[in-house]
C-alpha cells in the first residue's frame, strides 16, 4: 500500500520549514516587542468546552475525538439505530481537536485566573483542526498565531493590535488592507430595520457578501424570514464610507451609536501614530463567529487574490461562558497558511533563509576525514552551522552535495592541508578560495555567515 498522510494535512520540506520559521520569528518577536507573553493549551479539549461558541457552522467543523477503548460500549443505542448522529456524538466522543486558539484561551483564564496577573497580555503559536472542504490557503491541520489581551475594556488595546498587524507585515515585506468595524454596529443596522431577532442570521448571511454578492445574500437572507426590501436597506446601510453616514440612520438604534462611539474612541488612538498599511472602515465586515462583542478586524493581502489572512476583535462575554463574569478581551489571529502562500505567490521571502548550514567539509582520504571531524567540531563550538560529507568520495559528489543544500563555503582537506594546519576554504557563491588557519577561518565565517 502507497503511503499517505490524511486529506488537508501536509508535510514539510526543509526549505519550507525555513520560510515557516522565518514567519514564526517575525511574528514572535512583534509580539514581544509589545510586551505579549507566550502560552500553550492542549491539542484536545472538552467538547463542552469547544461547542457552542462558534455558532452552528462551526460547531459542525469540529473534529471529535472517539472516547478511548470500547467506544460503542456506552453508545446511545436509540441514536445508534436511527442514525442520529448529532446525539449519538455525545455518547461516544468527550473531546475534540481545538477549532480555534481563543475558546481555549478563555478557559485558560478562567482556569488560572488566581495565577495572572490582569490585564493578561498573551501570544499564543499552535496547530488547529478543522473540518473544512480543503483548498488552497485552507487546509484541515493549520497554525494559528494568535495575540490577546484580557482584563481591560480599554480602547487603546485595539489600537494596539492594529499596530501589531501594522508592524508584522511591514517587516514581512507584505502591503495589506485591515479592515474595521463594530459588532454593536451591525446589531444598530438589525435595530434600524427591526431585525433584532434575526441579528445572527442577518451577520452569518452578511459575512459572505465578498464570495456571493449582495443580490444572493438578499436571497439568503429571504429564506431565513428576511423581507427582501429590508436585505435591500441593509446593503444600502453597508455602502456607508464614514462614520458620520451612519449616525443619522441610528437615530431609533442605540447599540448602534455606542459601536460608533467605539470606534471613534479608537481612532483616537490609532490615529496619533503613523500606519505603513490601510486601515479602513467598511460596515459590511461581519465576523461570522458568535463570541465577538466589538470592535471587529480583517486583514486582506494586496496584489493577490487570497481570502483574509488575518482576523480578530474583541469578546466581553466569552469567559462568562465559564464561569468569569465581567473580564473584557480582545485579540487577532494570523492566517499562518494563507501568508505563507500570499508570501510564496509574491515572492517575498529572502533568499538567505534557506542557508541554514554555513559551511560544509569535504574530504579526500580517510586520515583527512578524521581530521575534518576534528575541525567540524571546532568550528561549531565558535557558533558556525557545519555540516561533514559522510565519506571522502568523489569531490564532484560532495559539492553537488553542497550546492543542493544551498551551503555557501566549503572547506577541503587533504594531506597537504593536514600536514600545514592551514585550511583551503572555497566560497560557493563567488567560487573565490581562500588558505586560512583554524583561527583566521573562524574569524572569517564569523563576519561572513
Amino acid at each position: 500500500m502507497k503511503p499517505s498522510i490524511p486529506k488537508g494535512c501536509r508535510d514539510f520540506l526543509p526549505q519550507e520549514v525555513y520560510k515557516r520559521e522565518y514567519i514564526f520569528n517575525t511574528i514572535k518577536k512583534v509580539f514581544q516587542e509589545f510586551g505579549y507573553v507566550p502560552i500553550e493549551t492542549p491539542t484536545m479539549e472538552n467538547l463542552s468546552t469547544l461547542t457552542g461558541k462558534y455558532g452552528e457552522e462551526g460547531d459542525r467543523l469540529l473534529f471529535k475525538v472517539l472516547n478511548n477503548g470500547d467506544y460503542l460500549a456506552k453508545a446511545d443505542e436509540d441514536a445508534y439505530a436511527n442514525k442520529n448522529s448529532a446525539k449519538l456524538t455525545s455518547s461516544i466522543s468527550k473531546r475534540g481537536l481545538r477549532y480555534d486558539l481563543t475558546v481555549p484561551f478563555a478557559r485558560y483564564v478562567v482556569q488560572h485566573q488566581n495565577e495572572l496577573q490582569f490585564p493578561f497580555k498573551r501570544y499564543q503559536i499552535q496547530p488547529v483542526w478543522r473540518a473544512d472542504r480543503p483548498q488552497r490557503g485552507r487546509y484541515h491541520e493549520f497554525y494559528q498565531c494568535d495575540v490577546d489581551v484580557v482584563g481591560s475594556s480599554s480602547l487603546m488595546y485595539e489600537a494596539e493590535l492594529m499596530q501589531i498587524y501594522d508592524k508584522v507585515f511591514s517587516d514581512l515585506g507584505l502591503e495589506v488592507e485591515i479592515l474595521v468595524n463594530n459588532r454593536k454596529v451591525l446589531y444598530g443596522f438589525a435595530e434600524a430595520l427591526g431585525l433584532e431577532e434575526k441579528f445572527m442570521e442577518m451577520t452569518i448571511s452578511l459575512d459572505k457578501l465578498d464570495k456571493i454578492g449582495p443580490e444572493k445574500v438578499i436571497e439568503e437572507l429571504d429564506k431565513k424570514g428576511i423581507d427582501p426590501s429590508k436585505g435591500k436597506q441593509l446593503i444600502e446601510f453597508i455602502k456607508a464610507e464614514k462614520l458620520s453616514d451612519l449616525e443619522e440612520k441610528f437615530e431609533n438604534a442605540p447599540t448602534g451609536l455606542k459601536g460608533i462611539e467605539e470606534l471613534k474612541s479608537f481612532h483616537e488612538y490609532l490615529d496619533s501614530v503613523e500606519s505603513n498599511n490601510t486601515i479602513k472602515f467598511d460596515p459590511s465586515l461581519a465576523r461570522g463567529l458568535n463570541y465577538y462583542t466589538g470592535c471587529i478586524f480583517e486583514v486582506k493581502a494586496k496584489g493577490v487574490k487570497m481570502g483574509s489572512i488575518g482576523g480578530g476583535g474583541r469578546y466581553d462575554d466569552l469567559t462568562g461562558m465559564f464561569g468569569l463574569k465581567d473580564v473584557s478581551g480582545v485579540g487577532v489571529s494570523f492566517g499562518f497558511a494563507r501568508i505563507y502562500v500570499v508570501m510564496e505567490e509574491l515572492g517575498l521571502f529572502p533568499e538567505s533563509i534557506e542557508e541554514s548550514t554555513q559551511v560544509m567539509i569535504a574530504t579526500f582520504d580517510e586520515e583527512s576525514h578524521k581530521a575534518g571531524f576534528v575541525l567540524g567540531s571546532q568550528l561549531r563550538t565558535a557558533g558556525i552551522k557545519t555540516d561533514i560529507y559522510p565519506a571522502p568520495l568523489k569531490m564532484k559528489k560532495q559539492l553537488n552535495y553542497a550546492n543542493n543544500n544551498r551551503i555557501p563555503y566549503v572547506v577541503f582537506i587533504g594531506e597537504d592541508e593536514r600536514a600545514s594546519g592551514v585550511w583551503q576554504l572555497k566560497s560557493m557563491n563567488s567560487g573565490e578560495q581562500f588558505n586560512l588557519d583554524t583561527k583566521s577561518m573562524i574569524e572569517y565565517l564569523l563576519e561572513k555567515c
